[in-house]
C-alpha cells in the first residue's frame, strides 16, 4: 500500500514538473530564451494585428503600456524613438494595453484612440481586453517590455525590463536597455544585460 502511494505521489509531482517546463505560459510568465506566443489583438485603427502580419521583421519591441500611467507618459516619446529608429531595421514598438477600463475608464479602447492622435505614435497600439495576453508574457508593469527576435517561425525572447535607466529625465539616461540588447541583436551578438527591473505601475487586473 506505502508502494502504491509513492508511486502515484511521484507520478503527480513528474507530471506537474513537466507541465511546468513544456510550455511558455507557465505561472510567472516568460523567460529570457522562451518561445513567446504570438497574438492578434485589435488596433486603435479597428484593425486586427499579428506579429505575423510584419513580414519583414527579424523581431519586436514588445510593450505594454498604457494611457493613464504617469511613467507611461515619460516615455511616450521614448517608445515613439524607439520605433521610428528601429522599426526600419526590423524591430518594430508594438504597445498593449491590458488594463481593466471599468476601474480605470481612461485606458478605455476609445480613448487610446484619443492617446493615439495625440502623441502621433509611429506604432501599433493594441487593446489585450481579456488579458491573456499580458498574463502569458508575465507582464507586471507598465511599461514592461520584451524584445523578441524571430527565429524561423517562433520568437525568441531576448530581453525582459525596463526602456532605460531613468524613466524621470531623459536627458539623465545612462543605460539605454532596449537600444543596446536591439543593437547587439542586429549585430549578431548576445545581449549583454538580459534582463532589468521594470518601474512603473501596476497592471490593473480585472476583478475575477
Amino acid at each position: 500500500m506505502k508502494s502504491l502511494i509513492f508511486f502515484i505521489a511521484m507520478s503527480v509531482l513528474t507530471g506537474t514538473i513537466s507541465a511546468a517546463n513544456e510550455g511558455p505560459e507557465t505561472p510567472g510568465g516568460y523567460k529570457v530564451g522562451d518561445k513567446a506566443r504570438s497574438f492578434k489583438l485589435k488596433n486603435v485603427d479597428g484593425k486586427m494585428v499579428s506579429l505575423e502580419d510584419y513580414k519583414e521583421a527579424k523581431g519586436f519591441i514588445v510593450i505594454f503600456s498604457c494611457n493613464h500611467c504617469p511613467y507611461v507618459v515619460k516615455y511616450e516619446d521614448r517608445m515613439n524613438a524607439l520605433d521610428k529608429k528601429y522599426a526600419s531595421k526590423g524591430y518594430p514598438v508594438i504597445a498593449i494595453n491590458p488594463n481593466d477600463d471599468v476601474s480605470h475608464p481612461d485606458d478605455s479602447f476609445e480613448k487610446m484612440i484619443e492617446r493615439h492622435k495625440e502623441k502621433n505614435f509611429s506604432f501599433a497600439y493594441l487593446r489585450d481586453d481579456t488579458q491573456e495576453i499580458a498574463k502569458a508574457y508575465g507582464a507586471e508593469k507598465t511599461p514592461h517590455v520584451y524584445v523578441l527576435q524571430k527565429s524561423g517561425s517562433d520568437y525568441i525572447v531576448k530581453y525582459i525590463g525596463a526602456i532605460d535607466d531613468n524613466p524621470g529625465n531623459p536627458k539623465g539616461v545612462k543605460e539605454k536597455y532596449v537600444e543596446d540588447a536591439v543593437n547587439a541583436l542586429l549585430a549578431g551578438k548576445e545581449v549583454k544585460t538580459p534582463e532589468t527591473k521594470a518601474i512603473g505601475c501596476s497592471i490593473k487586473w480585472k476583478k475575477s
